[in-house]
């Protein structure tokens, strides 16, 4: 078998602009969405309890996508999988504004909610899938980079979907037009692609093959996936619940609240860019260990603090909450042989947490109110200081044509 050729430079710097354009294209959409929720309530004159069990149709569909995506993107290769999330999506985001256009049920935009959440699992892998490949071409830490994409694609797509909103443009016209101009992304991005496609193997191949046992059986692709869930955890508890603890909790006006989420989530994009210089220098453990720390002091300060000092604990848990996730991801494809199947089991361990968080939390804000409910997030950062040393690399295997190529 002839070894593969290392790609050239310049095709490495397409594949590193393509994918993170994917990656922002995918958190483009996603927010595009949730910023006209609101809007989609009002017209469809929907109780809390029946937009949660709406939402909950995106949660089950992206459920079902993540433990299939890995088997897509081996079979059809990371660019292919990556069209066809997106053909399955974005159509199902169209199909969810027409319902909202007909106005005939509510329940009509189950579907279309559900078809968007499976294409979304599968894109999500495959997009992740595809950062490693470009990462283990550069031989250095870059995946966190294509994770802040999708967050500055998610803060870009909420400030348009505010201006949207002030015109008072259409939900069906809005989202329609985000999903043809997603898709015209990822089918060009997706040319772009290291693993643009994948040869399938043949008998021969297939025979030589040792057998493998499930990752859902390896313990450290379980660990790694633990992790992933914690950081997933800090991660969307906060989005989910930062301002209105800040509201409750502090007695800040709904502004402030904003404000709050704000400063969150732009800690956790900047810990995000600057974050990768961190793993290449110190290694993946010694800094994943200070920043699920520094999540874990920046929640006590957000729930026991003073309003200014629970800013600055906002600050510190987006930066603590910024790496667990797409450090995550690359642990799980070390070896790449085994990529896109582990990647997949971690993903689906990790996307628990965005379906089990939200009710959670308000169970026990029920209880004990929403700020004093954030002190769970302090407890799965414990879990994840627990489980961090199975994120160190795997022993590296030499391969022929494979030194890394530096695009700086």
């Amino acid at each position: 078998m002839t070894p593969p050729i290392a790609p050239d430079r310049a095709r490495i710097v397409r594949a590193r602009t393509a994918d993170l354009l994917v990656f922002g294209v995918n958190g483009f959409g996603l927010a595009s969405w949730l910023s006209r929720v609101p809007d989609i309530k009002q017209a469809l004159s929907l109780t809390p309890g029946q937009l949660g069990l709406v939402l909950l149709s995106v949660s089950v569909g992206s459920l079902l996508g993540l433990p299939v995506a890995g088997r897509v993107a081996h079979r059809f290769g990371a660019a292919n999988a990556v069209r066809i999330g997106a053909l399955i999506a974005m159509p199902g985001l169209i199909l969810a504004a027409i319902a909202v256009r007909l106005d005939i049920s509510p329940w009509l935009l189950v579907p279309g909610l559900f078809l968007a959440g499976l294409g979304n699992g599968v894109w999500d892998v495959a997009q992740n899938l595809e950062g490693t490949v470009i990462e283990q071409a550069l031989g250095r830490a870059i995946m966190p980079w294509f994770h802040a994409a999708f967050s500055g694609g998610t803060v870009l797509a909420a400030l348009i979907g505010a201006l949207l909103v002030r015109l008072h443009v259409a939900v069906w016209l809005h989202l329609g037009v985000v999903a043809l101009l997603a898709l015209a992304v990822v089918w060009w991005g997706a040319a772009q692609f290291l693993q643009a496609f994948q040869e399938p193997e043949g008998d021969e191949a297939a025979a030589a093959r040792p057998a493998v046992r499930s990752p859902w059986l390896e313990p450290r692709t379980l660990l790694i996936g633990v992790m992933v869930l914690a950081a997933a955890f800090t991660e969307g508890t906060a989005n989910d619940w930062m301002a209105v603890a800040f509201v409750d909790g502090h007695g800040l006006s709904k502004s402030m609240g904003v404000v709050a989420l704000a400063v969150f989530l732009s800690f956790m994009t900047a810990g995000r860019i600057l974050g990768t210089g961190l793993l290449n220098r110190y290694g993946r453990v010694p800094v994943l260990r200070i920043l699920f720390g520094s999540a874990l002091v920046g929640c006590v300060l957000v729930v026991f603090g003073s309003p200014v000092l629970a800013f600055v604990g906002a600050a510190i848990w987006g930066l603590g909450a910024s790496l667990g996730f797409p450090v995550g991801m690359s642990a799980a494809s070390d070896d790449p042989a085994r990529a896109h199947a582990r990647l997949s089991v971690v993903a689906t361990i990790g996307y628990t947490a965005f379906l089990g968080g939200p009710p959670l939390l308000g169970f026990l804000g029920d209880h004990v109110g929403v700020l004093r409910a954030l002190l769970v997030v302090g407890v799965v950062s414990l879990l994840a200081l627990l489980v961090i040393p199975a994120a160190r690399p795997l022993p590296a295997e030499p391969r022929p044509s494979s030194e890394p190529v530096s695009v700086d």
